[in-house]
């Protein structure tokens, strides 16, 4: 039996519409968006009353086991001055995690997703091996925990299978990445096909990827053989690429050219593949992207956290680069917290105001949602990010009468969500329409905070 789902209001076409309901089959399909009066008798109605309903929102970057380092790694004593000594304290918190905690972890950073309208998040995952680096009878075993967290909650997910091979070029090894590293293409390639063909037999809501870590830690022919094998599937393939300076250098130091040509001339740059971050751009960079259609995931969060710049969104856009959002770190986790500071960057950068506003015929909150909206939906290959019939009924409500909203009129709502809300305004969320979140609360809610509190007890005594 279909569910019609009937808010005040209902973000379509980019536009607030009002009296509109959104009907969903047994499928967790989009049947219709139709007027309340066309509703079908049989169909049991869902009155969102005092609620906008908007499509859910897209995570495409996250390292779920970094939910356990928040709050840390906030002091020059404890993780040094930059990027490159935080990973230490990144590294002990990897060691420090049993298979059952990185599961109760990864529960909780999808849980604080979702609380925050994210029904889809891309986990860049390369938590592989057991700390002292021996391999687990099953070579995927942390990252079905990790899938199996995403399940409990309800959350989509893509599980993005990460290759790691080395410290960095001319480096020795460091003991602190034992737990990522597959130092064959082939038996990486093996087990990224193992996990593949189970997923495929999983629930519609998981699906799969590639993820190449960066170039400093996959070598080419290494990076050649794992792409070759992706791009057979037609898998998404996400990389960090240009993050900080210190990449590029040793990439022009062992290839001769920066990350983005080597990526061009391995024919990597194309609509499946999803750069994340690229922060620090060489000359024809952003052409190369350009003509290749591929997508930016930008942390801007993260990226503020850590120091690693600002990114050209404006420049970006204007090449008609897509971009899309990701948590990274999960120091902070707000989708709308990372659109609004595409625009904030720039604004300090350029001392100037709305400066994202009207590029590509867009308004600027139009432009900015669709970044944690459809934007990711093409990056992660799903069919979701949108409120159309067919698609998946991903999405949340916000309820118009909380106070970081209250008095918005239709036509200037979606800036203030975008620009003013709170998470407290958010409602609703569901996945393949059902209600997971529901008045703000998740039913496991209770459980997995409790969960992931004892992890955090166990932790301060180790990091």
């Amino acid at each position: 039996m279909s569910i019609s789902y009937q808010p005040d209001l209902m973000l379509v076409d980019g536009n607030f519409r009002r009296n509109c309901s959104l009907e969903v089959g047994d499928d967790g399909k989009i049947l219709s968006i139709s007027k309340d009066s066309d509703a079908d008798p049989k169909t049991v109605i869902h009155q969102l009353s005092r609620c906008a309903l908007l499509p859910g929102m897209i995570d495409v970057h996250s390292h779920s086991f970094q939910r356990a380092l928040r709050g840390k790694a906030e002091s020059r004593r404890r993780s040094g001055p930059d990027f490159w000594s935080w990973r230490n304290s990144m590294y002990r918190c990897a060691l420090a995690l049993t298979p059952e905690e990185i599961y109760d972890v990864a529960r909780m950073a999808f849980l604080e997703m979702m609380l925050a309208g994210i029904t889809t998040v891309g986990e860049f995952h390369y938590l592989h091996r057991s700390p002292d680096g021996s391999a687990y009878d099953d070579p995927n075993l942390l990252a079905k925990q990790v899938i199996r967290a995403a399940e409990s909650v309800g959350i989509r997910i893509v599980l993005l299978r990460c290759a790691y091979v080395r410290a960095g070029f001319d480096l020795p090894p460091d003991p602190g990445q034992v737990r990522f590293l597959e130092p064959d293409a082939d038996t990486f390639v093996r087990h990224a096909d193992d996990l593949r063909d189970e997923i495929g037999r999983m629930s519609s809501s998981i699906s799969f990827g590639l993820a190449p870590h960066s170039i400093r830690a996959v070598p080419r022919p290494y990076l050649q053989t794992i792409a070759a094998w992706a791009n057979k599937h037609g898998l998404p393939l996400h990389m960090h690429v240009a993050e900080q300076p210190a990449e590029i250098e040793a990439s022009i130091a062992e290839y001769g050219v920066a990350p983005f040509q080597l990526l061009d001339e391995l024919g990597l740059l194309t609509q499946d593949f999803t750069a994340i971050h690229a922060i620090h751009l060489g000359a024809g960079d952003i052409e190369r992207m350009a003509r290749g259609k591929v997508t930016v995931g930008a942390c801007p969060t993260t990226e503020r956290n850590l120091g690693d710049g600002i990114l050209c969104a404006d420049q970006l856009i204007d090449a008609g680069v897509s971009i899309a959002l990701g948590t990274d770190s999960h120091t902070q986790t707000d989708a709308l917290e990372n659109a609004r500071e595409l625009e904030s960057n720039l604004r300090l950068r350029h001392l100037q105001r709305a400066v994202l506003d009207g590029r590509q015929g867009r308004s600027l909150a139009s432009l900015l949602f669709d970044s944690a909206t459809s934007a990711g939906a093409r990056s992660l290959h799903l069919e979701t990010g949108t409120l159309q019939p067919g698609s998946p009924a991903d999405f949340f409500t916000v309820d118009l009468a909380d106070a970081s909203i209250a008095g918005s009129l239709p036509d200037e709502l979606l800036t203030n969500i975008v620009f003013s809300m709170s998470r407290s305004a958010i409602r609703h969320v569901a996945v393949d329409g059902k209600m997971t979140i529901d008045h703000s609360q998740h039913t496991l809610q209770g459980e997995i905070i409790e969960a992931f509190c004892r992890v955090q007890q166990r932790l301060g005594s180790v990091l």
